[in-house]
């Protein structure tokens, strides 16, 4: 992929390196139900996550903007879904968030990619007494985390789905109490010498208490230990409080990304 222009914080960083996280960010969340429509990944997952149920305009193809977009919209109301269409700094063809503006599409989920160096000798986490952080099974995280977060049994089964078929291997762990009760989880996606962090969350009545950043430095450490030098994330804009954890963590913001979806 090769930048399409966009306003981002991108001339700070290697465009190569952006373009790899980019790829890196569409594999790692690979659904079962995609296919190509014209250079457009369109994606159509019954799951919570949009990534896994958007289309992503990576190559502007040979069918004219409006008829592709056709297609695309059709296939979406087969499946019972509501279409969203994913603009980055990537998409293609250029000037497509501006048509889709035209077309009465409302901008939603505006988001950062935000990327850290990994320090090879970082040291593994200390935990308090009576926690511990243990690898977690696909099935059983995804389940934890979509009854935190309120996903419905189809959307948590196509969660567990997505991930335990990923091109990428994902790699769970999740921080228990004295009583075995799991109060943080996440996920780091390892493809090369990149690794992303998915699915961080705290329960309610763990916050507070900086889990949340032990874990990210947990999972980068196993992510070190794997040959991973360049770390990224995705995290909704006006999440201030996640983002404060992120930077304290070396994380800065490498792009932006939001939604193109006709109104609810």
């Amino acid at each position: 992929m090769k930048p399409a222009g966009g306003s981002s914080p991108m001339s700070a960083f290697d465009p190569e390196l952006l373009a790899r996280i980019e790829d890196a960010g569409i594999n790692a969340s690979a659904p079962r139900e995609q296919r190509w429509i014209d250079g457009w990944l369109v994606r159509f997952s019954p799951g919570k996550a949009k990534r896994a149920r958007c289309v992503q305009a990576v190559a502007a193809g040979h069918l004219g903007l409006d008829a592709k977009l056709a297609r695309c919209l059709a296939l979406y109301q087969r499946a019972g879904l509501r279409p969203f269409i994913r603009i980055t700094p990537f998409s293609e063809p250029e000037g497509l968030d501006g048509r889709l503006a035209e077309l009465g599409m409302e901008r939603i989920d505006d988001t950062r990619v935000m990327v850290a160096s990994i320090d090879p000798g970082s040291a593994g986490v200390s935990w308090p007494d009576g926690h511990a952080c243990m690898p977690c099974d696909a099935a059983s995280f995804t389940e934890w985390i979509g009854t935190g977060r309120g996903s419905t049994p189809g959307e948590r089964e196509a969660h567990r789905q997505r991930v335990e078929d990923a091109p990428v291997p994902h790699r769970a762990c999740w921080v228990r109490d004295g009583d075995g009760a799991p109060l943080a989880g996440g996920q780091v996606a390892i493809e090369d010498d990149l690794a992303g962090l998915y699915d961080v969350f705290t329960v309610p009545e763990a916050r507070g208490r900086g889990l949340a950043g032990a874990l990210c430095r947990h999972l980068l450490h196993l992510a070190a230990e794997e040959g991973a030098k360049t770390a990224y994330l995705q995290v909704d804009a006006e999440n201030e409080t996640a983002r404060r954890v992120y930077r304290k963590l070396g994380f800065v913001d490498a792009y932006a990304y939001h939604y193109r979806s006709p109104p609810a």
